[in-house]
């Protein structure tokens, strides 16, 4: 019965079930099944649709996407709200607000991630289920499918806002899979004769950016931009507004997160690295703290410590070597160890609340004492 010709013009019999109307729009030939059976009432019904269709088409107003939501031929005639699209132009349109960190851990995720699995779908095909499954063959961890599905929530949540698509279907959903234990990259803080050992291998205009490092607990990307004028004297404190990455390209911006910016209290090992910095650093017009000792030109990132300062000189001293990062780890780990208040740590690091650095610290937190608890027993009993 498959493609039997009806005396309608542009409809045709496709089944015993469906009837099949054909038309032009936008230069291509498109065939369209509707689930009608074949009775003279249903192609004549048929007849009328695909003269509707034809009418709204001349008239500028048709919308494949509304009449026939589920073909596949919709797709052709929606190129510019494909994703890959859209995410690229929305990435665009976000540029004046973000960071330029931001915007190149987001420019990763979508060329890299999203758009060779997912961009040649259109907004309403990127469903839960589709999302779901593609999440399923990433080989990454929790945090960063976490990071991945951000990116894409936020897309899509302000394509609702734009009446692109009628909801987000990835609102309020997250994935996790089980993980067994894997390897570490937390803290791995270096012992008091692993810094001594360290260093004692640096050269004196190195010396003073690590020592300070190790005792502050700053962020290397927040050191590298301080600036002379950030320190207080009479408080003993470091002002901690900016930052410089390898995405802003030596120029400062903003701290990684709103709890960055932060006050953080000048210890004395901390003074002592200022004050032997300041023959090398004081008197340059750029106002850093922290320069290259060759050619007192600033550091673009943090890159620059690692590969050429930071590397070198703990692989001289024979430590077993860890990353840049791990002083701040080290600084945390020194704290909480002697006892130092979890909060005022935690204010000290920038982190967004206590909880994140009890759980990231936990270990370090002295919890063996046995008058742990008595107190409340001899008040309360």
């Amino acid at each position: 019965m498959g493609n039997q010709r009806s005396h309608h013009e542009g409809v045709r019999i496709a089944s015993a079930s469906t009837v099949e109307i054909d038309f032009y729009y936008q230069g291509a030939r498109c065939r369209e099944r509707l689930k009608l059976q074949p009775t003279p009432a249903n192609l004549k019904k048929a007849a009328r649709h695909r003269a509707a269709v034809i009418a709204s088409i001349e008239a500028g107003t048709f919308d494949y996407q509304v009449t026939f939501p589920r073909s596949k031929n919709a797709r052709k005639f929606l190129r510019g709200d494909r994703l890959d699209h859209y995410l690229r132009s929305w990435l665009e349109a976000k540029k004046p607000t973000l960071k330029a960190s931001t915007i190149r851990t987001y420019t990763t995720i979508i060329e890299r991630l999203i758009i060779p699995e997912l961009g040649n779908l259109t907004l309403p095909e990127v469903t839960r289920p589709a999302v779901r499954e593609w999440v399923t063959t990433l080989s990454c961890g929790n945090k960063r499918i976490s990071n991945i599905l951000t990116v894409l929530r936020s897309a899509l949540s302000d394509a609702m806002h734009d009446q692109l698509i009628y909801s987000n279907p990835i609102k309020g959903w997250h994935y996790r899979r089980n993980q067994g234990p894997t390897s570490s990259r937390g803290p791995d803080p270096f012992t008091r004769d692993e810094q001594i050992a360290i260093l004692a291998a640096m050269r004196d205009e190195v010396r003073p950016l690590f020592q300070f490092a190790f005792w502050t607990g700053m962020r290397p990307s927040e050191y590298i931009a301080l600036e002379w004028g950030d320190i207080d004297w009479k408080r003993m404190e470091i002002m901690v507004s900016k930052s410089s990455t390898r995405e802003a390209r030596g120029n400062l911006e903003d701290t990684k997160t709103a709890a960055g910016r932060r006050t953080v209290t000048l210890l004395p090992p901390a003074a002592e690295a200022l004050k032997a910095q300041k023959q090398f650093t004081r008197l340059n017009p750029s106002g850093r703290i922290f320069l290259w000792p060759r050619g007192q030109q600033p550091f673009r990132s943090d890159a620059d410590i690692r590969e050429k300062l930071w590397r070198p000189a703990v692989l001289r001293s024979g430590v077993r070597y860890r990353t840049l990062y791990q002083t701040r780890h080290t600084f945390a780990s020194m704290m909480l160890s002697a006892g130092e208040p979890l909060a005022w740590v935690s204010k000290q690091l920038g982190h967004r609340d206590v909880v994140f650095t009890a759980r990231t610290y936990a270990k370090w937190v002295p919890n063996s004492s046995p008058e742990v608890g008595m107190r409340a027993v001899e008040m309360f009993r």
